[in-house]
């Protein structure tokens, strides 16, 4: 989360609800990533609410794939799930993620019905369109942040900024089982989006190409052990 402070216990709320059809052995990672709105606070107190809950401040902005990493480095379970702290994410979606992992090391969502502005769904669409002929993979809506994987994916993820957006094709050349399903997106509520397009089109063609740089230099796994 990067200035949301609105948004912190609404999320929590919608959270806590779902938390209930769960296994009692979860958690709740918070990051804030250098918000300087009272974020952190508002965390904090959700975090004084309920054991579960757990808080990462970066008292810098790292920008999203930092925020995972950080997320990734504490999280404790079998199962590592993220999802954006803007509340277009709906948790509802998250048991539909969860079973899918029985057929599948990773789960992404497809947000197949976008809410966001007419500039930033068109941006998408070509920014899709241009990994999709890069890299050759077949994901519809890779940036979409709203995943669920077992914890071994995360040694394919790099730590290298920028890495958010080619997630399922990292598990994938990695290896992984991954599969895309559906999921609601919802308008923005509170706050401002904190991707540009003019400042991040031409970044993310050159992270494009690095990811296909990385995929023509994987090793094979050992295959025999004597």
């Amino acid at each position: 989360m990067h200035d949301e402070v609105d948004s912190v216990p609404l999320l929590w709320a919608e959270l806590r609800d779902v938390l209930k059809s769960l296994d009692d052995h979860v958690e709740v990672v918070f990051v804030d990533d250098g918000s300087t709105d009272g974020t952190h606070d508002a965390i904090w107190r959700v975090r004084q609410s309920d054991p579960r809950v757990r808080c990462v401040h970066l008292p810098i902005r790292r920008g999203l794939t930092g925020a995972f990493q950080a997320g990734y480095a504490v999280a404790r379970g079998d199962i590592i799930v993220t999802l954006d702290g803007d509340l277009q994410h709906d948790p509802t979606d998250l048991p539909t993620l969860l079973a899918e992992l029985d057929r599948a090391d990773a789960v992404v969502g497809w947000r197949r019905n976008r809410r966001d502005t007419a500039a930033k769904r068109v941006a998408s669409r070509i920014a899709n369109a241009v990994r999709r002929r890069v890299l050759g993979d077949p994901f519809r809506d890779s940036a979409c942040s709203f995943r669920a994987m077992s914890r071994q994916c995360l040694s394919a993820l790099p730590p290298y900024d920028g890495m958010h957006r080619f997630v399922p094709v990292l598990l994938s050349m990695n290896g992984y089982k991954v599969v895309e399903v559906p999921v609601k997106h919802r308008p923005r509520r509170h706050g401002r989006s904190k991707f540009g397009i003019r400042d991040r089109a031409w970044r993310a063609f050159v992270d494009c190409l690095a990811v296909r740089w990385m995929r023509t230099r994987i090793l094979p796994p050992v295959t025999e052990v004597e």
